[in-house]
């Protein structure tokens, strides 16, 4: 890759949490914690949108973007949109967690996978890595059902079961494993067509053995990622990484009790400081990998 071809990393900075990788830049964005984290309305989101596409470089040249917490997951729906509407690309999220579920509110980070399958230029999503019971049958029916009906979203387990989707006719759309080597070796395999690719990492979906995040976590080791990013050889045009770990009080008693519904813990500030020192050796080790591949 030639020098000027290169991609700076950019770091979404809401939460302190990320750190600051190696030639990056940094875009403050404390001032809308309260606002973005975890949920908002749509009028909000969209004058976050906005306020990306005038500080952000163009998405042809933008690097990998660290976005912090895992409650951050929906800012990659903003990221997505920037794309060429034009031009179709595959959606590859990297996540213990579907995404697709039900908010009545707006978007928060448990349901923009939902979203991203309505954007012009998404032609596929394949959620790799998902372990949480969010896909089991008790939750069957917070899950959106159109993308996968349709083959357009794919969900990828280990050591969950989402049969109930042969119920709707979109068995095709649920791959279940017992290993997440099998999953990623078949995930690969399979990983033929031309499409340009986003890739979108939450943390989350490694095991505890790796990294902490303040989610429940996944199986996959960091070489499972390793693997996944040099199968993208060629065809990145976008990616980013959230799952870092922060502590947050909420204002909003609302967020406040939608958090804590969703099984969030509140790490010590000892715990932080100590987990965000392997997180942000992570995210250095990823970026260089991800650098190595944009198309």
């Amino acid at each position: 890759m030639l020098e000027a071809e290169k991609r700076q990393a950019w770091v979404l900075n809401f939460d302190d949490s990320a750190g600051r990788p190696q030639q990056s830049a940094q875009l403050e964005l404390q001032d809308w914690q309260e606002r973005i984290r975890f949920s908002c309305q749509w009028k909000t989101f969209k004058q976050f949108t906005t306020l990306l596409e005038q500080h952000l470089p163009a998405a042809s040249a933008l690097g990998c973007t660290l976005l912090g917490s895992g409650d951050y997951h929906h800012v990659t729906q903003a990221l997505l949109s920037r794309l060429d509407p034009n031009e179709q690309i595959h959606l590859i999220v990297c996540d213990n967690h579907p995404d697709n579920m039900r908010y009545p509110l707006g978007i928060h980070c448990g349901s923009w996978v939902y979203w991203a399958s309505r954007l012009p230029q998404v032609a596929r999503i394949d959620v790799i890595g998902i372990s949480s019971p969010d896909i089991s049958l008790k939750h069957a029916w917070e899950n959106h059902c159109t993308s996968l009906i349709r083959g357009k979203l794919h969900y990828w387990s280990v050591n969950q079961s989402a049969a109930w989707t042969r119920w709707i006719g979109a068995q095709g759309s649920w791959h279940g494993y017992e290993h997440p080597d099998a999953l990623m070796q078949d995930f690969i395999q399979q990983l033929g067509h031309d499409l340009p690719i986003y890739l979108s990492i939450d943390k989350d979906v490694f095991s505890q053995d790796v990294v902490q995040t303040n989610w429940d976590q996944g199986s996959f080791a960091e070489q499972h990622l390793l693997d996944l990013i040099q199968a993208c050889s060629g065809r990145l045009v976008g990616a980013d990484i959230t799952g870092d770990v922060s502590a947050y009080r909420y204002k909003s008693i609302l967020k406040r009790m939608l958090s804590a519904g969703d099984g969030q813990s509140e790490p010590s500030e000892e715990d932080v400081q100590h987990w965000q020192v392997e997180q942000q050796r992570l995210n250095q080790r990823l970026i260089d990998a991800i650098d190595q591949q944009w198309r």
